[in-house]
């Protein structure tokens, strides 16, 4: 169980950090926060949780109306273009252990987030206060830089303040700048490794084997036609025909639908306000997340088709004898 809102502010008092606390009903977005602080002066902060391909962990804290392009802050920290995504949902609750909405410099406080890399915007210091949620998006509290570096330092943290919208040239010559931010090593989902250990036994009914015998063939072959649960856990339909995953054509509209469907189901209205770098990023990263198990499904389902459309024409055209 992670640090409370109570808790924190008690932490920050007994530090003798000066800060103003606001009380406002739940917000998702920084345009909703807005409504409730924004005639206040100060800097608002949107705070974005990444991760990379070899699962580390980033919190990224930034002015709302700085431009944080994902390809170039990737690219900055040696990782590539394509090397950073939105974290998925759950580490918030595994890592930061705060709910959806509360990701701020804050939650790097619980010592499940100690592995946890923190961009600051440098554009907080041009700010007299800035407004950060306390690990709880029913409030803000305002405080300067000088003081959010003290709770900082004061959990063994050491401030790293960067130029989020410069795009330095990263090449041979030129070395990523931000390279030295990437976190050392890399944090594992418990249901992560649950699925790493799954995945190293083969399934019952997935499985095709062959014996070093000649012309002697054993196959355990799924049902083309697969009823189950996806990733969310509501039921997935009989997704094909007799036969219909004999047709790459319809194997690939198949793939398409199931896209389609899940891009609009995704778009939903805690996504509507959320920039467009941060919404590409969610959207994207809830494809890869509830498509993966679908498509994996689809792949075997037509990988064993083609076995035993190809095992019966073996059977049924046997090669003559001489």
């Amino acid at each position: 169980m992670g640090l409370s809102k109570e808790q924190l502010l008690t932490q920050l008092q007994e530090l003798q950090i000066e800060f103003s606390k606001y009380e406002h009903p739940l917000v998702l977005t920084v345009e909703a926060q807005a409504k409730y602080v924004g005639n206040l002066g100060g800097g608002l902060s949107k705070n974005l949780f990444l991760k990379d391909k070899k699962s580390r962990f980033y919190v990224v804290s930034a002015l709302a109306d700085t431009r944080v392009d994902l390809k170039v802050l990737s690219q900055r920290l040696g990782l590539g273009k394509g090397g950073l995504r939105m974290a998925p949902e759950e580490a918030l609750g595994e890592i930061l252990q705060v709910p959806l909405g509360c990701v701020t410099p804050f939650a790097l406080v619980n010592e499940s987030a100690r592995d946890v890399s923190l961009l600051l915007d440098q554009g907080f210091k041009t700010h007299e206060h800035c407004f950060f949620h306390p690990l709880s998006n029913d409030m803000s509290i305002s405080l300067n830089a000088r003081d959010l570096d003290r709770f900082l330092k004061s959990i063994g943290r050491d401030p790293s303040y960067v130029d989020l919208e410069a795009t330095p040239t990263v090449g041979k010559d030129q070395p990523p700048d931000l390279a030295a931010l990437v976190p050392s090593g890399s944090i594992a989902l418990p249901d992560q490794a649950e699925k790493q250990s799954s995945s190293e036994v083969p399934k019952e009914g997935n499985t095709v084997s062959v014996s070093n015998k000649p012309k002697t063939v054993s196959a355990k072959v799924v049902n083309p036609c697969i009823v189950g649960n996806n990733t969310k856990g509501t039921p997935v339909k009989n997704v094909c025909s007799s036969g219909s995953f004999a047709d790459v054509g319809k194997f690939v509209e198949e793939i398409l639908q199931k896209t389609s469907e899940l891009l609009l189901s995704e778009i939903k209205e805690e996504t509507i306000g959320l920039h467009g770098e941060q919404l590409s990023a969610v959207v994207c990263d809830k494809l890869q997340k509830n498509l993966n198990s679908d498509l994996k499904n689809l792949a075997m389902i037509f990988k064993n088709t083609a076995y035993t459309e190809g095992f019966h024409a073996g059977t049924q055209h046997q090669p003559t004898r001489w």
